[in-house]
């Protein structure tokens, strides 16, 4: 499940590659709403290591979407 951080390998791909004001849900292609199908249909495959991966996938979206929240809280 670690390994699923490397999720975030997708905002090299973005310009500029850090902005701590910018949401990462829906704007970096690992983190949008089709993956998290994908994501999701993973979990369903007969393995506990695709479980694992794919729960772990499932939880770093929700912790990122939750950061997204909070911040729109913290910047109105």
């Amino acid at each position: 499940m670690v390994s699923t951080i490397l999720m975030d390998l997708d905002h090299l791909l973005a310009n500029p590659i850090f902005d701590p004001n910018r949401c990462s849900i829906g704007f970096h292609p690992l983190h949008t709403f089709w993956a998290l199908i994908v994501y999701c249909l993973m979990f369903f495959i007969p393995s506990w290591k695709w479980r694992a991966v794919a729960l772990g996938l499932i939880l770093h979206l929700g912790i990122d979407a939750l950061d997204c929240f909070m911040g729109s809280l913290v910047n109105g």
